[in-house]
């Protein structure tokens, strides 16, 4: 399984991005799709999850800016970043759950501006 990320990028505060994770099988093979971050010097963190009935949850940072959805017809999962913070600085990762197995995308880096 792959997973390739899109739609990272340098924005000012305040502004909206949109990312994308696209998997090179069936996105209904798995339990969850999900977003992680990574800053420097930090651990990863989870950003949002998607479980294969589309429940969200959201790390708490987060809630209320961000929204994760899927599209199981082109086996992808977004996520949309909205209000974004220079806190949110970070390489975004997608991930894709199967049973207890993780599958990790490269990364697409996000850099919030003040």
């Amino acid at each position: 399984v792959q997973l390739q990320a899109y739609g990272g990028g340098l924005v000012q505060a305040g502004e909206s991005l949109r990312l994308s994770c696209v998997l090179s099988g069936s996105i209904l093979s798995f339990n969850a799709m999900a977003w992680y971050r990574q800053a420097s010097g930090k651990q990863r963190e989870l950003v949002a999850k998607i479980t294969s009935s589309g429940t969200p949850n959201y790390g708490d940072s987060v809630k209320g800016r961000f929204t994760i959805s899927r599209d199981n017809t082109k086996n992808t999962v977004l996520l949309q970043l909205n209000n974004l913070k220079p806190e949110d600085t970070a390489v975004y990762y997608c991930n894709a759950q199967w049973r207890n197995i993780d599958f990790w995308g490269r990364g697409t880096l996000v850099t919030v501006s003040n």
